[in-house]
């Protein structure tokens, strides 16, 4: 049974970092692709990054430069680095399994001064 559990959501104020981790488990990680979502309210959720196995990374163009997929395949874990938040960034963030469809949770980002 895949598992998904995001940490790290927060409010920030614009300009500022957060990092969000996704615990995974249930599936062979280190060979699966990886990636992360958002939805703010009132829009649809769409891909933020993703990650594949061979750790190529891809980016939405609102958030190239900025933010950072990452991943470490001894703890099953896969991260994103945020930087230089917008008020636009806030929203839900969810991670994703693309091979199983799976999501997590999704934690709340919010950037506000």
């Amino acid at each position: 049974q895949v598992q998904l559990v995001e940490s790290g959501g927060g409010l920030v104020q614009p300009g500022g970092s957060l990092t969000l981790s996704c615990a995974a488990s249930g599936f062979t990680f280190s060979t699966s692709t990886m990636s992360w979502y958002r939805q703010a309210p009132g829009k649809e959720r769409w891909l933020v990054a993703i990650i594949s196995d061979s750790n190529i990374t891809t980016y939405a163009d609102s958030v190239k430069g900025r933010f950072t997929i990452s991943r470490d395949n001894a703890k099953n874990m896969v991260y994103l680095q945020m930087n230089s938040l917008k008020p636009d960034d806030t929203a839900v963030y969810y991670c994703r399994h693309p091979p199983s469809r799976s999501w997590g949770q999704g934690t709340q980002v919010t950037v506000s001064s």
